[in-house]
């Protein structure tokens, strides 16, 4: 039982009020209020209210003391009557875990955060012991004030509401303001593709001739027409670029019916989609126009130059450019594009589950291009093969930092052949990771590599090496397992890995020995938050600071790995896990959401980080200063930390570790 703790006086605070302001509040302030009043604009949402609102909230506020060790509330106290902002010290949260009994710490919190909001909204005891842990001075306010100010100030009310979401959107815009400030406005990602319907819209029936189509094409000043029957339903789409392939060919008819040139079943996305998904679409298909339909009835057109017209990089060349590189040469050089692409997402506000997956397209038109070179030029068996990817790269989360973790996957009828390709096929591999060397994507020192024989292998012989991790889960097999798990083809059929995989992921399904010795290790990359107010920081290189990466992302990486594993599902990337999760009823959906806006904080920050790294010609490292942070990003960082803290404790409840 956690008892409260006295002073030697009577009472363990102290209250002073804070004297009303008579008059037009926002022209007669006390000399007190006022510096009340500028301490907390260097908090949210007090930095987005304005002074009325800030001086109604003060003018029945009280500022209490807190001596070390107080405990200010309890979940023994029932429903709380007071709201604290901690104007100076540290309160920490600590929580009994009914099972053993023991006392976990929850958070701590310092300047400008505010407490127990959801239990006050909830009319609820807080769940969590708030203890001091040092002298605390606190502005508080009874709870009728508190709802009075929650009823009248928006902001305010947006902040208690929304929480941590609230304070990612303003981290969002500042970022997002901050790189258009560099790159210039131009429209967001998120923009509904209804928002470009502002033309007529020109289609033809199947019949129409080639001369036709184009003539009103030229007339309308348009570069693609959409042919359709009579009922709006798309039926293809004919390009400025079909044309220039029509008139090349000498025997090009240009009064024949357009269905016979045209391009069949063209994709379209409906009026909700966003800017993101066109542009997503038009990379990976290497398209210039995308349709528009609401059930079934064409409604517009989507050009790139209408997404990009004004940008200096833009996804679709960038995509375009790598996918028809004619050399390892080429794709090198279009590395630096990459980078700024990344910035000009960022400016156009993209979040970093978005970035993840435009970086991850763009390194996998890479990869298969230095593939298709490599083919071509070194002599190889004629097998039916896959180069496989793992790590950061097979769940989609790569950022400007990235090593290599790849594979080969082959058919063979038995070892002995399996033997010959393996041999006929490492001379290819080692000749793909030096390229893709050169391209930025740095050999493993690990030597998790193609080029690698243990890591050439067939079907057989890596369902069998798989089968081996969990059938004897030594602490090495359960360390390979947390690369190798996480796959996908990234050329190549991809039913060869598919199809092995699948044997792989029921055998962990029924195997709880492993997946507990999975789950103690992914126990082991702790949050770096120490028990007083600070981040634990490490050194690496002449630098001190906390890794985004391995202390920051890993545990939720690590978590939603196993999870999905012990329960079979399929997903690799983090944020699908989660989703999943949630679909499986697995964890509940409030819970799924915190850490889903925790890991792309984090993800975000790392991917910051990179740029200005990048921008400052320094090497790339997943190590950041906490006082290098603004308030609002080490406060966001911080609450992200205890968001990965909580997700470890429900790994542990889950497998009683």
């Amino acid at each position: 039982m956690i008892e409260k703790k006295q002073t030697s006086g009577d009472m363990a605070t102290s209250k002073a009020e804070i004297p009303a302001v008579a008059g037009d509040k926002a022209d007669s302030v006390p000399r007190n209020i006022r510096a009340l009043i500028d301490a907390l604009r260097q908090y949210p949402p007090f930095n987005q209210m304005d002074d009325r609102e800030l001086i109604t909230l003060l003018e029945k506020s009280t500022v209490e003391y807190f001596p070390a060790n107080t405990i200010i509330l309890s979940p023994e106290d029932g429903v709380p009557s007071r709201f604290y902002i901690v104007k100076k010290g540290h309160i920490a949260g600590e929580r009994l875990m009914s099972r053993n009994g023991d006392v976990h710490p929850t958070f701590d919190i310092g300047p400008g955060a505010c407490f127990p909001i959801a239990a006050l909204l909830g009319e609820r005891p807080t769940r969590t012991v708030h203890k001091a842990l040092e002298d605390t001075f606190c502005i508080s306010c009874d709870k009728e004030h508190f709802t009075h100010i929650v009823s009248t100030s928006r902001v305010f009310r947006d902040f208690c509401l929304r929480g941590i979401s609230g304070l990612l959107e303003q981290v969002n815009r500042h970022v997002q303001a901050q790189a258009q400030f560099n790159l210039g406005d131009e429209y967001s990602l998120e923009t509904p593709l209804q928002d470009y319907l502002h033309r007529e819209v020109i289609s033809c029936s199947p019949d129409t001739s080639v001369r036709q189509a184009v003539k009103i094409m030229d007339d309308r000043g348009i570069g693609s027409m959409v042919i359709t029957d009579p009922m709006m339903t798309p039926l293809g789409i004919f390009t400025l670029r079909d044309l220039r392939h029509l008139v090349a060919n000498p025997d090009a008819r240009l009064d024949a019916p357009i269905s016979e040139v045209m391009n069949r079943d063209p994709i379209s996305l409906p009026s909700s989609a966003t800017a993101f998904d066109a542009a997503l679409v038009m990379a990976k298909h290497h398209f210039a126009h995308v349709l528009i339909a609401d059930d079934a009835r064409l409604k517009g057109v989507v050009s790139e130059r209408d997404l990009f017209s004004l940008q200096r990089v833009n996804l679709v060349h960038v995509a375009r450019t790598l996918a028809n590189a004619p050399s390892v040469e080429s794709l090198a050089e279009m590395q630096s594009d990459v980078a700024l692409l990344i910035q000009t997402m960022i400016a156009h506000g993209a979040s970093a589950e978005q970035i993840n997956r435009i970086v991850s397209l763009l390194n996998d038109y890479t990869t298969r291009q230095v593939i298709r070179l490599a083919v071509k030029k070194i002599k190889h068996p004629d097998v039916e093969f896959a180069w496989l990817t793992f790590g950061s790269a097979g769940r989609r989360e790569q950022t400007l930092l990235t090593d290599q973790d790849n594979g080969i996957i082959f058919k063979a009828a038995d070892p002995e052949e399996a033997e010959q390709i393996r041999a006929g096929l490492l001379p290819l591999a080692q000749q793909i990771n030096q390229d893709l060397d050169r391209c930025g994507f740095t050999l493993c020192q690990g030597n998790i590599m193609a080029s690698n024989p243990k890591l050439c292998l067939s079907m057989d012989e890596w369902n069998l090496w798989f089968n081996q991790f969990i059938d004897a889960a030594t602490p090495q097999n359960v360390l390979n397992s947390c690369i190798f798990f996480d796959l996908r083809t990234q050329w190549g059929p991809e039913h060869l890995a598919e199809d092995m995989f699948t044997n792989v992921r029921q055998r962990i399904k029924q195997n709880s020995i492993f997946q507990k010795m999975l789950a103690g290790a992914a126990l082991e990359s702790r949050p770096p938050l120490g028990l007083f107010k600070g981040f634990v920081t490490r050194k690496e290189n002449g630098q001190e600071g906390v890794d985004l990466k391995t202390q920051g992302l890993t545990p939720f990486v690590d978590a939603a790995r196993v999870l999905c594993l012990a329960h079979g599902l399929k997903p690799t990337n983090t944020l699908h896990r989660l989703r999943q999760l949630v679909r499986a009823n697995v964890v509940e959906e409030k819970d799924a959401d915190a850490w889903e806006e925790a890991y792309s904080f984090i993800q975000l920050l790392r991917l910051r980080h990179h740029l200005a790294q990048k921008s400052h010609g320094k090497a790339l490292s997943n190590l950041v200063d906490p006082d290098d942070l603004n308030q609002l990003d080490e406060r966001i960082l911080k609450e992200a930390f205890r968001q990965a803290q909580r997700l470890q404790r429900k790994l542990a409840w889950n497998f009683q570790l």
